[in-house]
Parts: C-alpha cells; sequence; structure tokens
C-alpha cells in the first residue's frame, strides 16, 4: 500500500513538473524572446554568407534565410504558444504581399513625389549604375529586412503583447521598440526615432491588424525600403546606390536629410492618413474578424 502510494505522488509530482514546463514556455514574454533569438541568428548567419558573394547567388541565400526565419517562426507558436499560425498561412500568402507592395509603393512615391513639389528632392539617373547589379542588391536587402522585421516586430512581439495587454497595448509598444531600435543607425536622431515610430511602427502595426497577414506586412515593408533604395535615397540612415543620384534641398524637417525620407515629416502625415482609417475598419470590425485573428491558446 505504501508503495502505491509512494507511486501516485510521485506521478502527481511529475504531472506537476510538466505543468510547470509548459505553462513556462507557453508564457508570451518567453516564446518572444526564444522565436526572435532563433530568427536574428539565422540572419546574422545568413548575412555573413551573403556579403562573400555577388549577385543572384546572394538573393538565393537570402530567400533561403528567409524560409528557415519563417520555419523557426512557426515552429516557435506551434510548439511552444501552442497555437496555429493563420497570419502566414500558404493561402492567399500571394496576393496578400502583392497588395501590400502596392500598399507600400503607392505609399513611397506619394511621399517622395510631395518632397519633390515642394523643392526637397530633385534625381539624376546614375549612369555608372550597373541596373541588373543594383536590383539584385537592393531587392535582397529590402527583401531580408522585411521578412526578419515583421516576423520579430509584428509577428512575435505584437502578438506576445497582445496576449498581455490587448492590440491597443500591442500597437503601442511595437511601434516606441520599432523606433527605438533605429536609433543606432547613422544620423538618427530622437524625432528620426519618433518618426519612424509612427510611421512605421503604427502603419505596419495597423496594416498587420486590417488585414491580419504578415505577407501583407512583408510586402508593405520591401517596397517601402526597395523603392527608396532603388532611387537612391537613404534608407533610415543606410545609404543606398541606387539607379539615381538624390540631390536633397531645403529643410531637414522636409527632406529628412542624411537619414533620408523616414526623418521628413511628409512620411509621417501620410502613413498616419492610412493608418487611422486602417484602424477604424479594424475596430469596426473586431466582432466580424475576432475568428480570423491570429489568438494564443
Amino acid at each position: 500500500m505504501k508503495k502505491k502510494m509512494s507511486k501516485s505522488k510521485g506521478m502527481l509530482q511529475n504531472g506537476r513538473n510538466l505543468s510547470a514546463r509548459s505553462s513556462f514556455w507557453r508564457f508570451p514574454i518567453v516564446w518572444m524572446i526564444v522565436g526572435a533569438i532563433g530568427i536574428v541568428l539565422i540572419d546574422t548567419l545568413f548575412r555573413q554568407l551573403t556579403e562573400r558573394v555577388d549577385g543572384v547567388i546572394s538573393l538565393i541565400f537570402t530567400l533561403v534565410m528567409g524560409f528557415l526565419a519563417i520555419l523557426v517562426y512557426k515552429l516557435t507558436l506551434t510548439y511552444l504558444a501552442q497555437r496555429s499560425t493563420p497570419e502566414i498561412s500558404r493561402q492567399r500568402a500571394g496576393i496578400e504581399a502583392i497588395l501590400g507592395v502596392l500598399t507600400g509603393a503607392i505609399f513611397i512615391t506619394g511621399s517622395v513625389f510631395i518632397i519633390i513639389a515642394l523643392g526637397g528632392y530633385s534625381f539624376q539617373w546614375a549612369s555608372s549604375a550597373n541596373t541588373s547589379s543594383v536590383l539584385v542588391s537592393i531587392v535582397g536587402s529590402a527583401l531580408g529586412a522585411a521578412i526578419v522585421e515583421e516576423l520579430i516586430f509584428r509577428g512575435l512581439m505584437f502578438q506576445a503583447i497582445d496576449k498581455l495587454g490587448g492590440k491597443l497595448l500591442a500597437l503601442a509598444v511595437t511601434s516606441l521598440f520599432f523606433g527605438v531600435a533605429h536609433l543606432g543607425n547613422t544620423g538618427a536622431t530622437i524625432y528620426s526615432a519618433f518618426a519612424i515610430a509612427l510611421e512605421a511602427g503604427v502603419l505596419l502595426g495597423a496594416a498587420f491588424l486590417w488585414r491580419r497577414s504578415l505577407w501583407f506586412a512583408m510586402g508593405l515593408h520591401f517596397a517601402w525600403n526597395a523603392i527608396e533604395g532603388l532611387l537612391g535615397i537613404p534608407v533610415s540612415g543606410h545609404s543606398a546606390s541606387g539607379l539615381f543620384n538624390v540631390k536633397v534641398n531645403g529643410a531637414v524637417l522636409l527632406t529628412g536629410g542624411d537619414f533620408g525620407l523616414e526623418g521628413s515629416i511628409v512620411p509621417v502625415v501620410l502613413s498616419l492618413l492610412i493608418s487611422i482609417p486602417m484602424l477604424i475598419w479594424t475596430a469596426r470590425n473586431r466582432g466580424a474578424a475576432v475568428g480570423n485573428l491570429p489568438v494564443s491558446k
């Protein structure tokens, strides 16, 4: 009898230990950190590889990196957070990515044209540029950044904070962190970080809430960086050797100065004009959309 009681107590204790471990790994901050570390490690490894090769091979490495980063994200959410991942579903992935690219293209080209009209930018074709080389380099760089940053910020962080405190808190926290993450870039200031928090953090967060798709957010992010790079405009302080040489004139508040378009007031205003309708639509359709939103179990 004593042996049976001892065995039962041991089984109960083991069950409690397993339950405690399961609860630990399912805690949002834990799986957010684990997933982010995995994605950053993959990104770091493949960045070193792409720096050693040129042309199409570097683009292939970027695509492999993106695939592995998405796989790490899916495994993290499936086995640690223990929930499904409709936000990266292959169904409608193509159309969502294309819609995101179109939205990002309209946003960035609109911002650039306004600054041109106000005398802030002028462009001249870079005759010495190797078109194919520039395209491959900028597309690869923009694609890698879009995949990694969206998986971490809108994928892991947004949904972890959402689980803990709701969508508004998630939007505020991810936007703030997204701005702070760019403080180390060349030419960054407190204002540029604030501008990025509003124009990128809020816009990409609103886009994710609106479409409930990381493909859409990645497409928007990709078009943003790629178009800036192709135009030769610095991307958040990172100089770009694009297809054009850009001449900057006037106040930094208009042009963004050495930091690039993200430091301009123009995309800040335009991004809010795009984000607010997205957030209003999301709020009005919250009841109908709850079943489609990524929800941690």
